[in-house]
Parts: C-alpha cells; structure tokens; sequence
C-alpha cells in the first residue's frame, strides 16, 4: 500500500489539468474501471466514463479498450483534443495501457 501512495503521489507532481489539455485521470477496480477528464485550474470535471455503460467487449482489457474509445468521443464532443493522461498509482501495463491506446485511436492526443 505504500508503494502504491508513493507512486500515485510522484505522478501527480508533475501532471496538472487545464482547460485546454485537461487530465485523464484513470481509477481502475477489480471489477470496473472509471475515467475523468479534470479541470484541476477550475477544479470540475469536464467529462466521465465508466465500463458499466460497455456492452459485448471481449474481456476486461477489451472493455478498457472501448472506454478509451467512449472517453475521447465525449471529450471530442466538448472540444477537447489533447490531454495530460494520468495513471495514478497503476503501472503503465494491462487494461491500463488498453485504455491509453483506446482514448489515442479515438482521437485524442497525450
């Protein structure tokens, strides 16, 4: 558990939102995965996603891969076309990464 609020605090210290290249910020579960993009000068979140609104994803990296897709789709309905991508204490692997790769082929750029 220490290791991981380490991590997740070294991340944040250098990552901030703005409303031109908000954060994507990643919180991912046993069983679901969640996404945001912030505003962290406002302190709002701009747009949000969840894999409990994926239907017929193969699989939890597959799901992943698909928010990634749902989240740059909001964020392109908001204009928003480059953000800071935030993992938070998760290591850049698995339905992480499936999630980055996701949110890049729907069109936003890290």
């Amino acid at each position: 558990m220490q290791k991981n609020t380490r991590r997740h605090a070294k991340v944040r210290s250098t990552i901030t939102g703005t409303a031109e290249r908000p954060r994507l910020s990643v919180f991912r579960s046993n069983r679901e995965m969640f996404v945001q993009l912030i505003d962290d000068i406002k302190g709002v979140t701009i747009a949000s996603a969840d894999s409990r609104e994926i239907k017929g994803a193969e699989g939890k990296t597959g799901v992943s891969f698909e928010l990634g897709k749902m989240i740059a789709a909001r964020g392109k309905e908001k204009k928003v076309s480059a953000v800071v991508f935030d993992r938070g204490s998760y290591r850049y692997h698995g339905r992480v990464k499936a999630l980055a790769e996701g949110a890049r082929e729907g069109g936003l750029e890290f």
